[in-house]
């Protein structure tokens, strides 16, 4: 469920930026309940690759989603400056593991850019918009999208 942003319907969005590799993408503040550092999940048996396991988040168990992985680019190696970022998606928590957080920034209404039509992938289909913000093109994801699977996961 692609939800465009329309820059007549929204004078501002808040974000999240970050990294996956050398590309910058960002989700909805709104959707992020907190930042936390890299640590190792405990794998589960038969999920899709990008699943790398689950944390306990403070007595409640998380799946983690290595959103390099699910985007179609390279798995992220861990390092000290990685991060997971705990969302909230239809109501469950769920750990996106990015390469380090970039920005949280308020992103106005004349930098919001439809997505150009190349194509139908996945991948745009996951995307809502392009922020051409400081000289940065910024993929803002649909969590939504991107993890369609996440209420599939027993965790």
């Amino acid at each position: 469920m692609n939800q465009t942003l329309d820059r007549n319907q929204t004078s501002s969005l808040k974000i999240i930026s970050f990294f996956l590799g050398q590309q910058v993408f960002s989700v909805n503040i709104m959707s992020v309940r907190e930042i936390r550092g890299w640590t190792p999940a405990t794998p589960l048996a038969h999920v899709p690759r990008h699943v790398l396991g689950v944390i306990n988040l403070r007595g409640t168990v998380i799946p983690v989603i290595d959103m390099a992985l699910r985007l179609g680019l390279a798995a992220i190696t861990p390092t000290e400056r990685s991060a997971i970022i705990v969302a909230s998606v239809r109501g469950q928590l769920v750990g996106l593991l990015v390469d380090n957080v970039s920005d949280m920034v308020t992103v106005a209404a004349d930098e919001i850019q439809s997505v150009p039509e190349v194509g139908a992938t996945e991948v745009q289909r996951m995307t809502t918009s392009i922020i051409a913000k400081d000289n940065q093109m910024i993929s803002h994801l649909d969590l939504d999208s991107v993890l369609d699977e996440v209420g599939e996961l027993a965790a």
